[in-house]
């Protein structure tokens, strides 16, 4: 019988930290449908927290003129209440080339607000192409989710702008204008599970029994992580910035239940990649916890991916949040940055950046994670790596790819994300993180 490793930094986190001493090179996945194909009746899942409604859109007419773009949509004031909303498809590999826009009532006034858009150019997130993840069968294409708060009525409208195409695999399919299966997603993010008794966040001097209570892991300063990593490696690590706060998956909320069992690792982390969420910036601090819970939600319940996408998510007050399940010092593949989920890992800026600034405290906070989890593997956020691409629209299969340590998602796929805004600040962030480690 395995034992388990409390922390590779001497914290006691068990819902963080505690893994296998073995740590597999891929965790074989829990059994999946076989077909892409869903019901058309609302989905729920009454023993666990929150709930997801997957409702068929419908086609519309939107005009009798020659030549209109079809849409199809569903206007539905009698839903159970939902917080994030999104629309997905049978195909992941087809993309969605139109225009989705919502509009939602707010449960405490009965207003309704204006059409919102959503972020349809989703598909450039996601497992590799190839992996079990990807290929599992029940993954569907998406778009990216909207944060729009409690409400309880929608009214949703998707318009074809060009011939739907597929981004891998066979292109010589028909076009058609639209993806087939299109479907409303609503999540209830539910509220956070109820804490046990007693339950207290870790310290950095308890290294006994692992608690599966703790709520964040604290943060320790340089000269704190240095002493730490020569106990329990028997050696210094050059440069390594200190380890900033983290809320764990038990902090804000996350129901293992949802997720597949396991945990699937790469040898490293060589790069990293930021992303925004595209959820949105209407949210404030105290709702990340929510917000995130319906991210982790849309994407193994609508999605069809195994866990939330992203390692790392960070909120406009720069509070860090543990993401994909396997422990937070450990190289876990995530599904982030298609073609280029391996030896490396996604952080995501909750939010949208095409025109909004992101936080300053939202930068710093991707500075600090990333001084400290690029020191563990001996990495210098101001330099270059090469990654292998495992396919994409922008880099054949196979090509080695010189990158920035810390990129943005766009540097490995033909993206938006993310966002314009945040991007302009990767290089204060990289020098920031280096300046963390002692560079």
């Amino acid at each position: 019988m395995r034992g388990f490793l409390a922390s590779s930094i001497g914290v006691t986190c068990a819902a963080a930290l505690a893994l296998p001493l073995t740590l597999p090179a891929a965790a074989a996945p829990a059994a999946q449908p076989t077909s892409g194909a869903r019901t058309a009746s609302t989905t729920a899942e009454p023993d666990l927290p929150g709930s997801t409604q997957s409702l068929p859109l419908t086609p519309r007419t939107r005009d009798r003129t020659l030549g209109a773009a079809p849409e199809q949509g569903l206007t539905r004031d009698d839903v159970r209440r939902f917080s994030l909303v999104g629309v997905t498809w049978t195909d992941p590999d087809t993309e969605l080339r139109g225009q989705v826009q919502v509009r939602t009532r707010a449960t405490d006034t009965g207003e309704w607000s204006g059409w919102q858009d959503v972020d349809t150019h989703n598909e450039d997130h996601g497992a590799d192409p190839g992996t079990a993840e990807r290929t599992s069968g029940h993954v569907h294409g998406s778009t990216a989710p909207l944060w729009v708060g409690d409400s309880d009525g929608v009214d949703v409208r998707v318009r074809a702008t060009g011939a739907a195409t597929r981004t891998v695999g066979n292109t010589d399919e028909q076009p058609s204008l639209l993806p087939t299966g299109l479907h409303l997603e609503l999540v209830d993010p539910g509220a956070a599970q109820a804490q046990p008794a007693g339950a207290r966040p870790a310290t950095a001097n308890r290294t006994a029994t692992p608690r599966l209570a703790a709520t964040e892991i604290p943060a320790l300063s340089k000269q704190a992580t240095e002493r730490e990593l020569v106990a329990l490696r028997g050696k210094a690590q050059p440069y390594i910035g200190p380890r900033p706060r983290i809320v764990t998956r038990r902090g804000w909320g996350a129901d293992e239940k949802l997720r597949e069992k396991g945990f699937v690792y790469t040898k490293k982390v060589k790069a990293v990649f930021v992303h925004h969420t595209a959820t949105g910036n209407n949210y404030r601090c105290s709702q990340a916890p929510s917000v995130i819970r319906g991210i982790y939600r849309y994407h193994v319940k609508s999605s069809g991916w195994r866990d939330i996408g992203y390692n790392f998510l960070v909120d406009k007050c720069g509070t860090i949040y543990e993401g994909r399940a396997g422990g937070v010092t450990k190289a876990v593949l995530g599904a982030h940055t298609l073609g280029f989920n391996t030896d490396s890992m996604g952080i995501a800026v909750l939010g949208t950046f095409g025109s909004a600034k992101p936080s300053a405290a939202a930068v710093t906070a991707i500075a600090r994670l990333t001084a400290w989890k690029l020191g563990l593997y001996g990495v210098n956020p101001r330099g270059k790596t090469y990654l292998k691409s495992a396919g994409g629209n922008l880099y054949r299969k196979g090509k080695n790819v010189r990158l920035n340590v810390i990129s943005g998602h766009r540097d490995g796929f033909a993206t938006e994300c993310p966002g314009r805004q945040l991007y302009g600040k990767l290089g204060s962030a990289r020098s920031t993180s280096a300046r963390f480690q002692g560079r």
